[in-house]
């Protein structure tokens, strides 16, 4: 997949329990819960993709109040749900978001962010703002667990990713800004920009796809 390890994908939804309901269906796993973004009106629910990575399913969170901004991952303004974006793992994102902008690439100011999981536990890590993510999302935003434990843990249910791939009107600029983070992913020339990932499960093959 390339320099970086992949860290997640983003499922992004409006109706969080109907799209893990349709996902148990077409790959015979329930996705596990995963928790609340307080503040944001969003919570996850989570698929192990091997090793260290997973799909992150995201939608509203109908126990919080509405957020004062627009829910992350254009939420709000989904009919469906869609294959948003991904992220890179990295150990200094500091260095890896300078080594970035040297080369011509800035995915944004690193965040701190944090949240419980179902148990209680407090996970907490850094991130560069997903809404920076350049090229509709093709490019990913880089993520830092530090020391905290990854949620990608071996009790979460599983699938495989067969493959990850994008499209965009403007192929070579992805690609640049790739290469600006240490990322890799093969990218054509497309009419409109998609990202598109295959999983398999126990019920064969599903496509995951953007809006």
């Amino acid at each position: 997949m390339g320099c970086m390890s992949l860290d997640h994908l983003v499922y992004a939804t409006p109706d969080l329990e109907s799209t893990a309901a349709e996902l148990e269906r077409l790959l015979g796993v329930r996705p596990a819960a995963g928790g609340r973004h307080p503040g944001f009106g969003t919570r996850n629910r989570l698929v192990r993709l091997g090793g260290t990575s997973y799909l992150e399913i995201v939608g509203p969170d109908p126990e919080q109040e509405p957020p004062a901004t627009p829910r992350p991952f254009g939420i709000d303004r989904l009919e469906a749900a869609a294959l948003v974006g991904w992220a890179v793992a990295v150990d200094d994102i500091d260095a890896v978001t300078a080594r970035a902008r040297a080369r011509g690439y800035d995915p944004g100011d690193p965040l701190d962010m944090s949240r419980r999981t179902p148990t209680g536990d407090l996970l907490a890590w850094r991130l560069t703002p997903p809404e920076r993510a350049g090229y509709d999302g093709l490019v990913p935003f880089l993520i830092d667990w530090g020391d905290t434990p990854h949620p990608a843990g071996p009790g979460l249910p599983a699938a495989e990713l067969v493959s990850l791939a994008g499209g965009h009107p403007h192929a070579e600029g992805v690609r640049a800004a790739l290469a600006a983070v240490g990322a890799r992913l093969d990218v054509d020339e497309q009419t409109r920009p998609v990202l598109t990932a295959i999983l398999s499960g126990g019920h064969g093959l599903v496509t995951l796809t953007g809006p």
